[in-house]
């Protein structure tokens, strides 16, 4: 095959794959430039056939109503504050375990191990009702503990990290710190936590965006208004009378904007890890 078919061949391949990418990337960005169109019209803008496709002139004003409506500042604080927590609190318990089932030796750790993945196999709905009774006892109905607490421990987060960690740090080099005199925190700490920062990055990504858009358990265990995250708070919007699409599709997308920013800051590590060992001999 001669040189010139060769970069045909390769230009349309390039091209193909572009258009593939163009066409995947403009499905993906489309549903959240819908609702921001959605966002800044009315209801009759957006009821009307055929409906608009460019962002109108009612941003400011469904805002107000959605401020007008529910305590949207507030119910955003609450979901930071319950978020962040959560996700801090399952990357240090959720990679010490895994780091303990990577490169700990210990009587039943395979067996555990194997019980932690079951669980993942039950759907979280069955749990609700015991849940609810613990909380109770403990006192922490209508309080952000009762999201925190339940959310410190996951169990995907321990299998991703027991995988990560056993994939990326070197037993050799775990063997070493442990004949310099490093205790078996330190090793963790000091020796393995720089290593699986990308790990961290996908992993509160994923725990930060589950907590964030969880509605279920705080709608059950969360009774003021005060007190409510912002996917439940976003129920407010809704009327039984009346509904105004520009207001809930305006709230729903400032819901989102905070998500948007988690992500992009942490895209970068977040892409590190998931290709991590491609370019690996």
């Amino acid at each position: 095959m001669s040189k010139t078919n060769r970069k045909v061949q390769l230009t349309i391949s390039k091209t193909f794959v572009y258009a593939l990418l163009a066409i995947a990337s403009f499905l993906a960005i489309f549903p959240f430039y819908w609702m921001f169109v959605m966002a800044t019209n009315n209801n009759s803008a957006i009821n009307k056939v055929p409906p608009a496709i460019i962002p109108g002139a009612e941003l400011v004003t469904n805002f107000s109503n959605v401020i007008n409506t529910i305590d949207f500042f507030g119910a955003i604080w609450n979901s930071v504050i319950v978020a962040t927590l959560a996700t801090l609190g399952v990357l240090f318990l959720c990679s010490l375990a895994g780091f303990a089932f990577a490169k700990l030796d210990f009587k039943g750790k395979n067996i555990l191990f194997v019980a932690i993945l079951v669980t993942m196999m039950i759907p979280p709905q069955l749990g609700l009702i015991p849940q609810y009774i613990i909380i109770t006892k403990l006192g922490w109905l209508n309080d952000l503990k009762a999201i925190i607490v339940p959310g410190l421990i996951d169990a995907f987060g321990i299998f991703w990290m027991r995988q990560y960690i056993s994939s990326n740090v070197p037993d050799e080099l775990v063997d070493a710190a442990r004949i310099d005199g490093c205790s078996t925190f330190r090793v963790y700490w000091n020796i393995t936590v720089p290593i699986i920062i990308p790990a961290f990055a996908t992993l509160a990504i994923i725990k930060f965006m589950y907590i964030w858009n969880d509605f279920l358990w705080p709608l059950v265990v969360l009774r003021d208004q005060a007190s409510f995250t912002i996917q439940v708070a976003l129920r407010g919007l809704i009327d039984n009378y009346v509904r105004d699409n520009g207001m809930i599709l305006s709230g729903t997308f400032w819901a989102t904007v905070p998500l948007i920013i988690v992500f992009l800051l942490l895209n970068k590590l977040f892409i590190s890890s998931l290709t991590e060992g491609a370019v690996k001999s």
